[in-house]
């Protein structure tokens, strides 16, 4: 150190003894790198303050200038401007730039200007932030050669004073441009008195040898003078940088013509001053990654290292830099406040968070306190009307002027001066304003403005009410979204019961929120507005939520669905049927139609709620350890993540390059596994979605991913088609060990419920045990054995063991293979018990109910069966899925399941109510009689009983007892004496509905009997079979004639009149027959492929058919002879009807399209295009399989995946019936075109009627 400044020390040292605090003196000495924390520890060892401070000049005095002069600078940043100014004749003069740099990147050079214009050195810890840096770098150059303003504005602690520093750390920036040097002047909220004593301050330090004055000066307009004199003549291309301006009059005093830089928290505060103006917002807060680096550089550990509470703290700071240091500052001094800390985070305790560094307020609430007070009183109550608004929430301008009854540019101009403080910020988006606060600055106003919060969100919906009345804003108003998304809110906040009973009981309230932003919002506040609802009226809450569950993969869904429809369907009893049919009543006079579903009352629903989170197939999910959280994922190759309880979404994130197969939380909810065909298994953070570690250790696909069941130590068994097991260890982040012995792929793994082994399953048909210590093999039990009869070779059996699941004591273990569930004795290996779950469908998963004896099974077959164990029944048949259900795993109370399935649905379902319903399935075969007013069905129960229900009431007229052989098909007769049915084993049987009892049976068909119907006197009853023969049998005199010429399986027939009757068959031939000599009269080949569908004129003259080919044809009964070839389709042609008035054929396509075509031309008249929907669904969500039109031929009804009904002239969807089921074969109307009967692939009999 010069002997100079040595001296000067020596001199003053019992004045700064005194008087300094030395612990913020140290913090900016470390920072500048001149003292060490080993230094620091040293000083503050000593007894008292005096003590400190002699400590701390005893160790200047033993180093170099720049202690000396970062000692100079922390007394003027700390406010020692008296003790500075002694130590200001002792500055060293330090050579200039000689190019070396320090250790920190920053040259000798820019040190020394820095120092010596009092730039405040980095904080002792910091973090870079290169963006807003280089932004302020980019704004500066442009004061290259001229004079002007940069303003760096934002919030209270974004870190504007701390960039600005960092990016005049650059030697060529004042090499370029401020050869005159840096001057650092910390303003601050000042009245006249303080500004002329920070401008004395200023000139003293430029005019350190008094060659324009030895005074200071007097005055503001003095001080202007001589400053702007001292730039001119001492410091040309300076830059002076003027650090927290609050009022604009003060930079009056700098307004010389020269190069400034201003930060501020008012945008506008340079308006009042001459020259160019750049502007430097510093909106965006610290990334979560850089809040944590700052958190672990305070307390001196490695990120990795930091406790639980480090990421929510650094969340609950809203990226604030201030908030960061100050709580980092805090725990560097109490370092096991880590949870109280973060508990005065979360409840707003911002005055508990005190003062820990050199910041100019004492409390964090103090800094955010004092943008409000600058603002006058009326604009106080403005800014206070912001405290309803919630978190993250852009709000246009629309709902403001609303709430405020003002012109949107009397608002503009309030928003826009709380814009230009820092205090709110403007999203521009296109033409429209939104505005939005920082989470800090929300929840400052929140806690001041706690009491008045009710009144305040009563004020906000008084307006709302007062704008619209009654009505609801329309999608194409700015403000609608909002609305949407929180009136509710609102109301519920102001405890405003009866509005909001009355808005969330309303199915217009209903019908505009869903189809603006999809049910799930609304689902969760029915859940969380629940206590204030059940007040007025539980039951109506639970109509809607109910409602809304059950529909919602309905309801989030374009084009949207009718919901007057869907209200139709609900119980008579419910609040939605009641609105439903009073607006549907309301609609009918203005020329809309609705349909009744009148045999509902014998419908139950057993899903509690359906949920529509992909795109493509599920191929998994599975509930959170807490059961408040659901993950799932799939063919989209995202993972999704939503509440239970509202199917709300939480997370989606776009997990991997190729299908997601499995996913799974941790113990402790922490985590997400998923595993992909694309050979990764990657790790999220379950509330972040954020990527935490992405493991290749498999060489294939990876089909499954289970973590274990404690919390202590995380680790995850992963499976794949490469043969291996993997044990990966989340703690060490690498995989712990590799278990090897399977022959084949490995389907899926789980760990024993008390983790100490591994069971996996393989295509090789084995199950096998693993030791999760060692990675040894413990036992292997051949699942082929079970399967192998005793005359089968070994290598003929081939059984992939799909999945396997523990019970909770360890002891059992179910394993699924084929169509088959096997209960095995986990230490003997013994079979304990074995069922044959299905004929028709294999099983894709199973799961063991915690704490229960039930397993439930997921079948291919689009259903779910629950089983009990002890003994092995059958207790559920839960059907709702419109395709195969790949997964089914319980809540881990086990009160609820859920299911996931290729139709892009996951549905949650209530283990005890399932268990109390009774499976009804019905068989889509049926036929219908329409007598007058009554409509009789005769339906095939459970494929083994016939069952005659009465479709205007839903009840069972009769039940036969169960047949030996299936039952395939079934008929009536017209004057309901007779019923009749076709089996598999090729018999048709005849019974008397009078006495319920079969009295005719015949064994004529050789194969299953496909169809059946009776001639119009009923004497006798035709029937087709797949042994390609048609029998005509007269069951009174027991005559039968066989129709022979067919040579692949009879589709379908048609009596004719005169004894005559049309078939098609798949063989591509169309036959007109004689029935009463067996004859044939003609014999059409009519396609190349299969002949799927015919249908006759009402006048009898022609007949169309239609084929696999893709074409439909009309002939000529009378010519037999092709009349039009119709051609246009894409996919198979597989139904066609004629008009009543044999002006129009319309045919239906397995893509969905319906086409109407003119029958005297052959000529194409309308296309009814397959409009897709989300996730591309057609239409007809699959093939059309069933026309009719009306008597009037106007109105055309078409069936599929639902039902449709059109207007022929316009090609307009008139309206939509969503079956819960799907695939529906064929459609009965009523002559008057008023009742349609169909049944469901889930069995569900539906009989519709028109109203009105």
């Amino acid at each position: 150190m010069d002997v100079k400044s040595r001296n000067h020390l020596l001199l003053n040292h019992e004045a700064l003894e005194r008087d300094i605090k030395t612990s913020y003196i140290m913090d900016h000495m470390i920072a500048d790198q001149v003292l060490t924390l080993q230094e620091e520890e040293k000083v503050k060892a000593q007894t008292t303050q005096r003590e400190r401070a002699a400590m701390l000049i005893k160790i200047i005095l033993t180093k170099d200038n720049y202690s000396y002069i970062s000692f100079y600078n922390a007394l003027l940043h700390e406010g020692y401007k008296d003790l500075a100014a002694l130590l200001q004749d002792g500055i060293p003069i330090i050579p200039s730039y000689n190019g070396n740099k320090s250790m920190d990147g920053v040259t000798s050079h820019v040190r020394t200007v820095l120092c010596e214009g009092g730039v405040p050195q980095r904080p002792v810890v910091f973090v870079t932030r290169p963006k807003l840096v280089k932004a302020i770098q980019q704004k500066l150059y442009n004061l290259r050669n001229n004079p002007g303003w940069v303003t760096v504005y934002g919030m209270a602690g974004c870190g504007k004073s701390v960039l600005t520093a960092e990016a005049l750390r650059d030697h060529q920036l004042l090499e370029d441009c401020f050869p005159g040097g840096v001057h650092w002047i910390s303003v601050g909220k000042q009245d006249k008195s303080g500004l002329l004593m920070k401008l004395q301050n200023l000139c003293s330090r430029l005019d350190q040898d008094f060659s324009l004055s030895q005074r200071p000066p007097l005055n503001i307009e003095e001080a202007k003078d001589r400053l702007r004199l001292l730039i001119l003549r001492k410091y040309p291309r300076c830059l002076l940088v003027l650090d927290d301006i609050w009022d604009s009059w003060v930079l009056k005093a700098f307004d010389n013509q020269c190069q400034v830089l201003v930060t501020s928290r008012d945008r506008s505060v340079t308006d009042s001053v001459t020259g160019k103006k750049y502007e430097v917002p510093v909106e965006s807060g610290l990334a979560h990654d850089k809040g944590l680096e700052m958190l672990s550089l305070f307390v001196n550990m490695k990120v990795t290292d930091l406790p639980e509470e480090a990421d929510s703290i650094v969340r609950e700071c809203k990226g604030s830099p201030l908030v960061v240091s100050l709580i980092g500052a805090l725990l560097r001094d109490f370092p096991n406040r880590w949870e109280y800390y973060l508990r005065q985070l979360q409840n707003k305790q911002f005055k508990r968070i005190r003062k820990s560094s050199s910041y100019d307020y004492e409390a964090l609430d103090e800094a955010m306190s004092m943008s409000v007070e600058m603002l006058n009183e009326k604009f106080q109550d403005y800014y206070k009307d912001l405290s309803v608004i919630q978190k993250d929430v852009k709000v246009p301008t629309k709902v403001l002027c609303i709430l405020w009854d003002m012109e949107t540019e009397e608002v503009e101009d309030i928003l826009q001066e709380f814009v230009n403080k820092s205090l709110l910020f403007c999203d521009r988006n296109g033409k429209s304003f939104h505005y939005y606060l920082h989470d800090l600055q929300l929840d400052f106003l929140t806690e001041k403005n706690r009491n008045q919060l009710q009144e305040l969100h009563k004020k906000i919906v008084n307006q709302y009410m007062k704008h619209y009345k009654l009505g609801i804003p329309t999608p194409a108003q700015e403000d609608c979204m909002y609305w949407c998304n929180f009136l509710a809110y609102h109301m519920a906040s102001a405890n405003m019961q009866n509005e909001l009973c009355s808005l969330m009981f309303s199915l217009d309230w209903i019908k505009a929120k869903t189809e603006l932003v999809g049910p799930a919002h609304l689902i969760h506040e029915y859940v969380e507005y629940s206590p204030v609802l059940d007040q007025k009226d539980s039951i109506i809450r639970e109509n809607f939520q109910e409602f809304l569950s059950l529909n919602g993969h309905l309801l989030g869904r374009k084009p949207f669905p009718n919901i007057i429809q869907l209200g139709l369907c609900q119980p008579e009893t419910s609040e939605v049927y009641q609105q439903a049919k009073l607006q549907a009543q309301q609609e009918l006079t203005k020329g809309a139609f609705y349909l009744e579903w009148v045999n509902k009352k014998s419908m139950k629903n057993l899903s509690r709620l359906v949920v529509c989170p992909h795109t493509d197939a599920v191929y998994h999910a599975c509930f959170s350890k807490d059961g408040q959280r659901i993950v799932s994922c799939g063919a989209d190759k995202t993972l999704q993540v939503f509440k239970a309880k509202s199917g709300e979404k939480l997370l989606e994130i776009k997990a991997h390059d190729d299908e997601v197969l499995c996913c799974a939380f941790s113990a402790d909810d922490r985590f997400i596994a998923t595993c992909s065909v694309d050979k990764k298994v990657k790790i999220w953070n379950s509330r972040t979605g954020q990527l935490v570690q992405v493991y290749e250790e498999h060489t294939e696909q990876v089909n499954c991913c289970q973590f274990n069941n404690t919390h202590d130590e995380l680790l995850l068994a992963t499976c794949s088609n490469d043969t291996y097991i993997k044990l990966l260890d989340l703690n060490k982040k690498r995989c712990r060990n590799t278990m090897f012995g399977h022959m084949n792929s490995v389907s899926h793994c789980r760990f024993s419920p008390d983790d100490k082994c591994v069971a996996s399953c393989s295509a090789d048909g084995t199950l096998k045990f693993w030791d999760v210590c060692s990675a040894n093999e413990l036992k292997t039990i051949d699942i082929k054995e079970f399967f192998r009869s005793a005359d089968e070779h070994q290598d003929d059996v081939e059984v992939l063991v799909k999945c396997c699941s523990w019970s909770e004591n360890c002891a059992t273990i179910i394993v699924a293979a084929k169509n088959r569930l096997l209960l095995l004795d986990v230490i003997t290996s013994d079979l304990l018990a074995e069922v044959l779950i299905s004929h028709h469908s294999t099983i894709q998963y199973c799961d063991f109910c915690p704490g229960n004896k039930l397993v439930a099974v997921a079948l291919s077959h689009y259903s779910v069966e629950l089983w009990s164990t002890e003994p092995f029944a059958k207790v559920a048949d839960c059907r709702g899925h419109m395709s195969w259900v790949h997964c089914v795993t319980f809540s881990p109370d086990g009160s609820l399941f859920l299911t996931s399935s290729d139709d892009q649905t996951v549905r949650i379902w209530e283990s005890s109510k399932v268990c109390k319903s009774s499976a009804v399935v019905l068989k889509r075969e049926l036929d219908v009689v329409f007598q007058a007013d009554e409509v009789m069905v005769l339906a095939i129960l459970n494929q083994k009983h016939l069952q005659l229900i009465n479709g205007n009431t839903g009840h069972t007229e009769y039940l036969t007892e169960a047949q030996e052989s299936l039952i395939c098909c079934c008929c009536l007769s017209e004057d309901l004496q007779y019923a009749a049915f076709g089996e598999e084993n090729g018999t048709v049987k005849v019974l008397k509905l009078s006495n319920r009892k079969v009295f005719r049976f015949r064994n004529g068909h050789e194969k299953s009997v496909q169809r059946c119907q009776f001639t119009s006197n009923g004497h006798s009853l035709i029937s087709s079979s797949d042994d390609s023969t048609i029998q005509v049998w007269n069951w009174q005199s027991e005559e039968c004639i066989f129709l022979k010429g067919h040579k692949e399986a009879v589709k379908n027939f048609r009596l004719l009149e005169n004894s005559r009757l049309l078939s098609w068959s798949f063989d591509g031939t169309v036959k007109v027959w004689n029935i009463c000599t067996g004859k044939i009269e003609q014999d059409l080949v009519c396609h190349e492929d299969a002949v799927l569908s015919c249908a006759v004129s009402h006048d009898a003259t022609k007949f169309s058919s239609t084929s696999a080919d893709k074409t439909a044809k009309i002939w000529s009964f009378e010519s037999s002879s092709v009349l039009h070839e119709l051609i246009g389709h894409k996919g198979c042609v597989r139904c066609c009807t004629f008009s009543f008035d044999n002006n129009f054929l319309a045919t239906g396509d397995d893509n969905g399209e319906i086409r109407i075509w003119d029958v005297s031309r052959g000529e194409v008249l309308h296309i009814y295009s397959p409009v897709t929907v989300d996730g591309g669904e057609s239409t007809h969500g699959g093939w059309v399989t069933d026309l009719c039109f009306s008597p009037e031929s106007n109105m055309l009804v078409s069936c599929g995946g639902y039902l449709k009904w059109w207007n022929v002239t316009t090609g307009e969807s008139l309206q939509t019936f969503y079956t819960n089921g799907t695939n529906l074969k064929s459609l009965y109307v009523s002559p008057n075109f008023k009742v349609f009967v169909t049944i469901d692939n889930l069995g569900i009999l539906y009989v519709l009627q028109m109203m009105g």
